[in-house]
């Protein structure tokens, strides 16, 4: 321990914040911390039918303040001392509006209670005809602004969500100078690099989500930007040209920012990302690898040299950017907007009676009716995917389509909807569920298969994440559907190690993350090897689904 040196990983996720610390040396894991963001689980600030999902920035703060100080506690006496370095992964595209010192609005008093001033969640559909229109002027501008998103632009993503609280909000506007993605507002905050033009900000971040590449001199210019909406005016003079891969350092901690968190100033802060990026990074990605981060919805992530990827442009993707994952490496991005939600979603509906019959019964008293509840909820999902893993493929007969929360990938859309067919008086829960996680292994061979078909070659596939690590019916489904073996990475936190990784190169640790990779790689717990029989089965299922994909866009819901 005495010459050790420690790294922290900060994951900020939908719900929770998780902290590690690392021993920056050997990829020991000390200790590590979870924070829910309170407000978010008040459900405060959101609208589930409208598609509208806010977070307040204090939920963000209270967060690293809780997570980092109970996470050093569990270690050794004097480990605080020596930690050199940190580093965020968040969410993405999570966006905030800001003034001109770079403070999201919300946490001026003004706005405190403002939807519109506060960080836009990744999962955020507001934004559909911002989008639309975004989509719409790039295809008649010179040049397609979209072409290394994947020809595409989302709701999820940034300029969309902007537009969309500008326009909605003109009470904002007035001190609306500029935004900041979530993985560079961390950052800045903790270094006190927090204007506007002064912000460090994420390669992976900008080149993914807001239309970036260097080529054409960064951002899209002012012009497009105001032709889409004059409110934009000015914005972009106020943002940036330059951005960074996560192996820069911001700076180190102010000394605000490390007394709170009981550290020195000796810390130096990485360049954030989004979590799927430093995940992939945490489960030791390499070129030919696909990364599946497998949680609520799924972020697919892999890597490729420059002289693989050449001049191709992958249509339908969320992006290819240049260091986005690796720095000196392409990153590609993929993604379903639904994979766990979607599995809540119908333990909501089944435990509707709980929630609104039995909460209301007379015939027990309140302790044992919510200890009831409690545990049949919690057994719900356990107890139909023990179910569901006994029916055999020939015997699933009920066919659904992934998108309850809309399409990512490929081939961005969120007007889409889910779909289950072929129901009779028969169909089981167990059915209807296996058929649910039958349709998130097909929306993912859809997926690999765009990429395939575009000369990208997958030699291994790799899952972290909850689900991946906890439902062996779901990855044996999806291994059966690729027809590929599926690696499991061992840490439960592999984001927050990727970003410990990017913290131990941003501290000089190390000089390239493939090395920090080598020494902190934690390795797999298991492996998944395909069913060759349930592999064909599903490979006619899977034409069905296209099928049902294509009727249900083209003929239900468009």
């Amino acid at each position: 321990m005495n010459n050790d040196k420690f790294v922290i990983g900060l994951d900020y996720g939908s719900d929770s914040c998780r902290a590690v610390v690392v021993n920056a040396f050997t990829g020991e894991e000390l200790a590590s911390a979870v924070k829910y963001y309170p407000r978010w689980m008040e459900g405060k600030y959101c609208n589930e039918a409208k598609n509208r999902y806010r977070q307040h920035p204090l939920d963000y703060i209270e967060a690293l303040e809780d997570t980092v100080k109970k996470s050093i506690a569990q270690c050794p006496p004097g480990t605080a001392g020596k930690v050199v370095g940190i580093a965020f992964d968040t969410t993405g595209s999570t966006p905030v509006l800001t003034d001109k010192e770079g403070t999201p609005l919300a946490l001026l008093p003004e706005y405190a209670e403002n939807p519109n001033a506060m960080f836009v969640l990744w999962k955020d559909h507001t934004a559909i005809k911002e989008a639309a229109e975004i989509n719409e002027l790039a295809r008649r501008w010179g040049i397609d602004y979209t072409a290394y998103e994947g020809g595409i632009y989302s709701s999820e993503w940034v300029w969309a969500k902007m537009i969309h609280v500008l326009r909605e909000d003109e009470n904002i506007r007035k001190d609306a100078y500029a935004w900041i993605e979530h993985c560079d507002w961390m950052p800045a905050l903790i270094t006190g690099r927090t204007k506007p033009e002064e912000v460090y900000r994420s390669r992976c971040a900008a080149g993914h989500k807001a239309m970036w590449l260097e080529k054409w001199g960064g951002l899209p210019p002012e012009e497009f930007l105001t032709t889409l909406e004059p409110l934009l005016k000015g914005f972009r003079s106020h943002l940036f040209e330059k951005t960074y891969t996560s192996d820069t350092s911001v700076g180190y901690l102010t000394e605000e920012w490390a007394e709170r968190l009981g550290l020195s100033t000796n810390v130096a802060v990485a360049v954030g990302a989004f979590d799927c990026h430093m995940g992939a990074v945490g489960a030791e990605i390499t070129p030919r690898t696909f990364v599946r981060v497998i949680g609520t919805s799924t972020c697919d992530i892999m890597v490729s040299s420059y002289e693989e990827m050449g001049d191709k442009l992958i249509p339908g993707i969320c992006g290819q950017v240049d260091g986005s994952v690796i720095p000196g490496m392409m990153g590609l991005e993929a993604g379903q907007s639904g994979f766990g939600d979607i599995y809540a979603w119908f333990k909501r509906v089944l435990a509707w009676p709980l929630d609104n019959i039995l909460s209301k019964s007379n015939l027990i008293d309140e302790a044992t009716k919510e200890q009831l509840i409690k545990e049949t909820a919690d057994q719900i999902i356990p107890v139909l995917s023990e179910e569901a893993a006994k029916i055999p493929v020939s015997e699933s007969t009920i066919l659904a389509v992934d998108w309850m929360n809309g399409r990512r990938t490929p081939d961005a859309s969120q007007l889409v909807k889910g779909t289950i067919t072929g129901l009779n008086l028969a169909s089981s829960a167990p059915l209807i569920f296996r058929a649910l996680v039958e349709a998130t292994a097909y929306g993912s061979k859809a997926i690999v298969d765009r990429f395939l078909e575009n000369g990208i070659k997958i030699e291994s596939v790799i899952g972290i994440g909850g689900i991946s690590l906890k439902s062996p019916f779901v990855m044996q489904t999806l291994a059966d559907v690729l027809g590929m073996p599926i690696k499991v990475a061992k840490s439960e936190q592999a984001c927050a190690f990727g970003a410990s990784m990017f913290a131990a190169v941003a501290a000089g640790i190390y000089t390239e993350v493939e090395d920090a990779q080598k020494a902190m790689g934690q390795g797999f717990a298991m492996e998944y090897h395909p069913n060759h029989d349930n592999h064909q089965a599903y490979l006619a299922l899977y034409d069905n689904y296209v099928k049902l994909g294509k009727f249900t866009e083209n003929e239900l819901f468009m």
